[in-house]
């Protein structure tokens, strides 16, 4: 765990889904449908509501871009809110800029809402092909701005993650970037 700037941040091998934190993220598509990997994971432990929710934020805003994010309730988890960010697929460009702006866009809701702690999965290293090690390098690299900026009102940030191997990535990646500061 790095504490900085009155936050902390800690990487965790565990089950998103099962947290208890006030807002989980939800590594999304655009569309905003939950169909595998954490987005299956949620939808089957919150239950339909949250799709639902997400099918009414589409119809009225239109599709979330990539490096955005949305919020809906939770369903039957313990979190209160589900924030989905928009990461994007491997091969489209400027990912790790893109995934920076998602993280930056979850935060920035959540704070909206009062969260004060927050689960981040490695978003788009799964399903949307991205490296391990430029999800991490990314989302790592802003969370530590975050904390950085003076502006950090979320005292909890942590990267759930779900593998041996992504956790390793993530963690290598996180020495690294905090022996540079």
């Amino acid at each position: 765990m790095i504490s900085l700037g009155g936050c902390s941040l800690e990487l965790m091998k565990c089950d998103i889904t099962e947290l208890e934190v006030d807002a989980i993220v939800n590594a999304a598509n655009g569309m905003l449908k939950m169909g595998g990997g954490v987005a299956g994971a949620i939808r089957r432990k919150a239950g339909d509501e949250v799709q639902r929710e997400c099918d009414e934020w589409v119809r009225r805003n239109g599709p979330v871009p990539v490096g955005g994010a949305a919020i809906t309730g939770a369903g039957r988890l313990r979190a209160k809110y589900v924030v989905h960010a928009v990461g994007p697929i491997w091969g489209e460009g400027d990912e790790e800029r893109k995934l920076r702006s998602a993280f930056e866009s979850s935060v920035r809701l959540a704070e909206e809402h009062g969260v004060r702690s927050i689960a981040f999965p490695a978003i788009s290293a799964g399903t949307f092909g991205v490296p391990r090690e430029v999800s991490a390098r990314a989302l790592l690299g802003a969370a530590l701005d975050y904390m950085r900026s003076g502006r950090c009102s979320i005292p909890r940030v942590i990267f759930c993650l779900y593998d041996d191997e992504t956790y390793r990535v993530f963690e290598e990646e996180l020495r690294r970037l905090t022996a540079q500061a």
